[in-house]
């Protein structure tokens, strides 16, 4: 038999998914490691391979493809553990990074210091040329300069170069000529050139995109190529793939290339598998995906059955923190994971995140030396889980190591232990809901009338408590939904973008012009298309604009009906269009003003499967039997002896009244007073809120 082996390293769990040629899950999990990565993702495919009953050298050895989704780029870039990295820039313009886009949220705000910048303002080096607006050049390369600066740079200690000059997207020269310096002068030497990696209009977002790559090369370049050499010594022989934050995966060398794409690139892939889930169960193409994990709150939405696509991912606070830059899957991030650490505040005000235990020492219940109260301890207090059934019995829980964590803030706030467990629970909650509204309801999108895919292995905690709050009535949480992002990655596609900044208004619109850039965009596109090994003509490539209202500042993804602007008719048909994606996000449609596109992209997709197949619909068989009862706390002083279930021994089509408890190997639901849940004909629990 034939494997696919997907894995997503989270800061706490390490998840793996495996599908056999039947298109069955196997689900394998264990705690991350970060000094070693192979170490946990060993641990994980030994737990797959253990519920398939096989060894793990055969799963190895049978398996044809494994796609890697890392947190690594990501956690290197918080903690500051990338490469000392050298800026290039045109002179005159050395604080691009240091103003970025005011660097502040409240602008007026003088009592605040501008925020450190990504590469230190000591680190960034003037080099004498100029190129304007329309592609001629202004100053010449000094190309002794250039050569002096970057001769200075390895004795310095630097180990990446990331080059950004003014208007390079218009005429790439004096890039393409430093870059040839480099490599002459310090070989080997990783260096990431803008108009290469994103050839945008606004100077701080380019150089901030490429001075994030440049500086993760070195680290990713490495990691990539131990992970590959790890794998290949366990015995695996099959193809590696990447997951990106495009929305798909790549090559270990297209990614070495440009690293930046690895940064989300584990978030990036809930959202595939929640539109396919709700494909499959029927709830239509407007999907929330709701993805807890052990450190983080990761929420999506999917429209009209695309990815939601953003420019504006950025690595800490907004305007303060450092901006990704490039069109990655909008995916947004809170501190309220299962590992999400509750505490009081100087005001004696209790609060849960951002802080996390992570997988080191991790939750208090963990037994692994963690003291302070999270999330996962409160779940344990509150009996929603069997601390012998943890991982599928694979990891016992410390119960009383939880209550001692809980009751050091029950102290300080007057309550019984249990009373502060469910506290902790509904804060945590709290922040979900208000993180799932910043991507709805900020966003012109009604959460009413979509539905809510859950994942992650602490999601059937609260996601009923959350969904009814929102006044959701579709609400999905997969039989996978404890490694929601590995599910994602056997759906995905390879997925390549290329990207061009040509101004257009729609009054004054170029159809040559632009023909010539989606040519040239795809050519690039066809030329990566042809080095992938085995793939066939199952591919297509979607075209965009990034377009806004003359005089507005942000612009919308816009897609292209037709493949080139043969005529007026396909250029009215792509405003309208921009009309339609305007009034849905902002309830605005302003007809009688021109559009204006800032830059076009050109978004390749090579299938790596063909989509899953619904099963029937199966008619409701009534209540399962429990196979045990607990005692359970909702909120009151007295606890509830609640029915257990294992997943196992729920047919499809069963119904479970509330309150009660279901339990899978990697993750548990629980079902509250007053709701219920049914297996649907495809093996997904169907929540019912009311």
């Amino acid at each position: 038999m034939t494997y696919r082996i997907s894995v997503d390293t989270g800061g706490t769990f390490t998840d793996v998914v495996v599908s056999d040629s039947a298109g069955t899950f196997t689900i394998g999990k264990a705690l991350t490691t970060p000094d070693r990565i192979f170490e946990g993702m060993r641990g994980a495919l030994a737990h797959a391979a253990q519920d398939l009953g096989i060894s793990l050298d055969d799963l190895l050895r049978n398996a044809s493809l494994l796609i890697y989704g890392t947190t690594r780029a990501t956690n290197a870039i918080v903690t500051g553990s990338v490469a000392k990295t050298a800026l290039l820039t045109t002179e005159g313009f050395p604080d691009v990074l240091v103003l970025k886009e005011g660097g502040k949220f409240n602008p007026h705000d003088f009592s605040q210091d501008y925020p450190q910048p990504y590469i230190p303002r000591r680190h960034t080096f003037e080099i004498e040329e100029r190129i304007g607006s329309e592609g001629q050049t202004v100053i010449p390369l000094n190309a002794a300069q250039a050569r002096k600066v970057i001769a200075d740079l390895g004795p310095q200690g630097f180990g990446a170069v990331a080059v950004c000059f003014l208007w390079s997207i218009a005429n790439p020269a004096h890039e393409l000529q430093v870059g040839a310096l480099i490599e002459e002068i310090l070989p080997g030497m990783p260096y990431t050139l803008s108009h290469q990696l994103i050839p945008v209009v606004r100077e701080y977002r380019r150089a901030s995109a490429t001075a994030i790559d440049a500086s993760l090369k070195p680290l990713m370049q490495a990691h990539l190529r131990d992970l590959e050499s790890d794998l290949r010594a366990a015995g695996y022989g099959g193809e590696i793939l990447v997951s990106t934050a495009a929305g798909g995966c790549s090559s270990i060398e297209g990614l070495i290339e440009k690293p930046i794409y690895t940064v989300g690139s584990g978030p990036a892939m809930a959202p595939i598998a929640a539109i396919t889930y709700s494909r499959l169960e029927g709830m239509g193409e407007d999907v929330i995906v709701c993805d807890t994990g052990g450190t983080t709150f990761d929420v999506g939405v999917v429209r009209d059955g695309r990815l939601t696509f953003s420019r504006d991912t950025w690595l800490g606070p907004r305007y303060t923190g450092n901006l990704l830059g490039i069109s990655a899957v909008d995916m947004r991030s809170i501190g309220a994971g299962g590992g999400s650490i509750a505490w009081i505040d100087d005001g004696g005000l209790m609060r849960v995140g951002p802080m996390s235990a992570g997988s080191v020492p991790g939750p208090a219940c963990y037994g692994r030396g963690g003291t302070r109260p999270t999330v996962s301890d409160a779940a344990v207090v509150l009996g929603y889980f069997d601390p012998d059934y943890f991982l599928g019995g694979r990891m016992r829980l410390d119960v009383e190591a939880a209550r001692r964590a809980v009751g050091e803030v029950a102290t300080r706030i007057g309550l019984t232990v249990e009373e502060t467990a469910f506290r902790i629970l509904g804060l945590a909650s709290d922040l979900m809901v208000r993180a799932i509204g910043d991507v709805t309801i900020n966003e012109g999108v009604n959460p009413r009338e979509s539905t809510i895919v859950a994942g992650g292995g602490a999601a059937g905690v609260n996601i009923m408590l959350i969904a009814k709050e929102l006044g959701c009535r579709n609400v999905i949480l997969p039989n996978s939904a404890s490694a929601l992002s590995a599910a994602g990655m056997q759906f995905a596609d390879i997925v390549a973008e290329e990207a061009r900044s040509v101004v257009m208004p729609s009054n004054r619109f170029d159809r040559a012009r632009v023909n010539e850039v989606f040519d040239a965009l795809e050519d690039k596109l066809h030329a990566f298309r042809r080095k992938l090994p085995g793939r066939g003509d199952a591919y297509a490539v979607e075209r965009f604009g990034e377009a806004r209202y003359l005089g507005q500042i942000w612009e919308l993804d816009t897609p292209l009906a037709t493949d080139r602007f043969a005529g007026d008719q396909d250029l009215s048909a792509y405003v309208d269009t921009f009309h339609d994606v305007h009034e849905r996000v902002f309830a605005v449609r302003d007809v009688n003003s021109p559009i204006e596109t800032v830059s076009w992209k050109a978004r390749l997709k090579v299938a790596l499967s063909d989509p899953p197949t619904p099963s029937p619909m199966v008619e409701a068989i009534g209540a399962a039997t429990a196979s045990s009862t607990r005692p359970c706390f909702f909120g009151d002083r007295v606890p509830v002896e609640v029915p257990i279930y294992k997943s196992a021994d729920l047919a499809r089509g069963s119904r479970i009244q509330g309150p009660a408890i279901i339990e899978e190997s990697t993750t548990t639901l629980v079902v509250y007073p007053g709701m219920a849940v049914s297996i649907s004909g495809n093996g997904h629990y169907r929540l019912d809120i009311a």
